[in-house]
């Protein structure tokens, strides 16, 4: 059975504040040890309030929208993020999915993320059907 397809203008946000204990996760499971991620001596040197988020953990927060609009029938093809700065640990960050186009073929989505009323992320979603022989 599939999911209905979302329509264009819908929209879904979801927010989390992000912790230490994500930052903790993340280094483990991409194995990158940057200074101002793991570091808060060296984040706080480039003046920063405490070490950075891990970006791809901050753009993870909108594969929550993807999924909730699309439904289990659809997968990720394409995504692109724009970060204006760094976030620091402890940013609670809005991330809302916007549908730009729909069809069974492909679904394309709006991305916009928010730092206290400030967009701090943009980007771009792109899913397609799930094909399991492809």
């Amino acid at each position: 059975m599939t999911d209905p397809l979302p329509h264009a203008g819908q929209s879904i946000t979801f927010r989390k504040t992000m912790t230490v204990a994500e930052q903790g996760f993340f280094t483990g499971i991409s194995g990158n040890l940057g200074g101002l991620y793991v570091d808060r001596t060296r984040a706080r040197s480039e003046g920063l309030a405490d070490m950075a988020v891990f970006e791809l953990a901050a753009g993870a927060l909108f594969s929550t929208g993807l999924a909730r609009l699309a439904g289990s029938s659809f997968r990720i093809a394409s995504i692109s993020f724009a970060f204006s700065r760094a976030l620091p640990l402890g940013s609670s960050l809005a991330a809302t999915v916007t549908v730009a186009d729909a069809s069974p073929e492909a679904l394309g989505f709006d991305l916009t993320g928010t730092v206290d009323a400030e967009t701090v992320v943009t980007g771009s979603a792109r899913l397609v059907p799930v094909d399991p022989a492809g």
